[in-house]
């Protein structure tokens, strides 16, 4: 059942486990241990979806600037690259 652990090891752990934290407090106990597993899980999976989503962000930004460059170019010299040229030929010249 789990691994090298027989039935009768675990009856062993259980009685040992109720001997020590008592009849009263074992549904406490499960119920904590219920809660904490379901916290993990719920951790777990929040972390895969920020994991993807930060993905998709990057890939996104990434294709944000290739289509920037393409549709500059597409459109001519900026306002930039215009008042850069004057300057350029005027120290030339």
């Amino acid at each position: 059942m789990f691994g090298s652990l027989g039935f009768t090891e675990l009856i062993l752990i259980l009685a040992i486990v109720l001997l020590i934290f008592g009849a009263g407090k074992l549904p406490q106990l499960g119920e904590g241990v219920g809660k904490a597993i379901k916290g993990f899980k719920k951790s777990v999976h929040e972390a895969d979806a920020i994991e993807a989503e930060a993905q998709g962000a990057q890939q996104q930004m990434a294709a944000v600037p290739q289509q920037s460059a393409s549709t500059a170019s597409a459109q001519g010299p900026g306002p930039v690259e215009q008042q850069a040229a004057p300057v350029q030929s005027a120290s030339r010249g």
